[in-house]
């Protein structure tokens, strides 16, 4: 089992502190709304790997800080990668491995994740929305930012698969392509979110779920979880390598 006290301070993008056995996480980037980049991509699969081995986690809350869940809105050098070149091979296998780490090391977590989103995400809404329970607060817009329309990549390591299954195929395929923010009153309207509120009570609201979860018995709470995330597990494991495999080949053609 992963000692708490080793990996609560482990991982520079995330803030861990636990009372009673939920564990609240909240991602940042020095101490500010969380950034995205190489450094999180590669340091988020081992963080879920060492949370979901804690069996003392019993129930998770995932928030950011700030007014923004994560950023940047916009890409300057519209590549994930350095400005003007392209990722060999073996670069792109590294990044394969940390994406499908990511993801599947998120799903494998057995004990109820809520999502308490403090504004907007502009990248990798995937983090959020695969969680048990979504709320959010009122000012939060969803986005792909990172791929086709922003970041100049191919939308291959989970949104491919996650927003065709909670937007539906076609209104998915707008938003990546488009670049268009979904706001929080139509996620909620259409079912991807539970929950909007203010700001301040966002937060909140999701330890009073928390706790209320926390009563129930230890095996109901893991396998129910469970069994709420196979779904989106095969789907993963049937269409994240290839997504990641196209987002790769696309991303050597990125002219300087």
């Amino acid at each position: 089992m992963a000692d708490f006290a080793e990996y609560a301070t482990r991982y520079e993008c995330l803030e861990m502190t636990r009372e009673d056995g939920i564990l609240l996480v909240r991602f940042h980037t020095d101490g500010g709304p969380f950034q995205w980049g190489m450094r999180p991509h590669e340091l988020l699969g081992p963080a879920f790997a060492d949370i979901g081995a804690d069996r003392d986690n019993e129930v998770i809350v995932f928030t950011g800080s700030g007014e923004v869940f994560s950023g940047p809105a916009i890409n300057p050098d519209n590549v994930h990668f350095v400005s003007g070149t392209r990722p060999a091979a073996s670069q792109w296998d590294v990044f394969l491995s940390d994406a499908k780490r990511m993801v599947m090391s998120l799903l494998d977590i057995e004990v109820p994740i809520i999502s308490a989103i403090n504004g907007p995400v502009h990248r990798h809404c995937e983090l959020v929305l695969m969680n048990d329970i979504v709320i959010c607060a009122e000012d939060t817009t969803f986005e792909d930012a990172a791929h086709f329309s922003g970041g100049g990549l191919v939308p291959g390591d989970g949104m491919h698969v996650l927003l065709p299954l909670l937007l539906g195929l076609n209104r998915a395929r707008y938003l990546m392509l488009t670049g268009k923010r979904l706001s929080a009153q139509d996620a909620e309207r259409i079912g991807i979110v539970a929950e909007v509120l203010p700001r301040v009570d966002v937060l909140p609201r999701a330890m009073e779920l928390a706790a209320d979860i926390r009563t129930k018995p230890l095996l109901l709470r893991r396998y129910t979880r469970l069994l709420l995330t196979q779904q989106l597990k095969r789907q993963m494991l049937d269409h994240l390598t290839l997504g990641m495999a196209l987002e790769g080949l696309a991303a050597t053609d990125v002219q300087a």
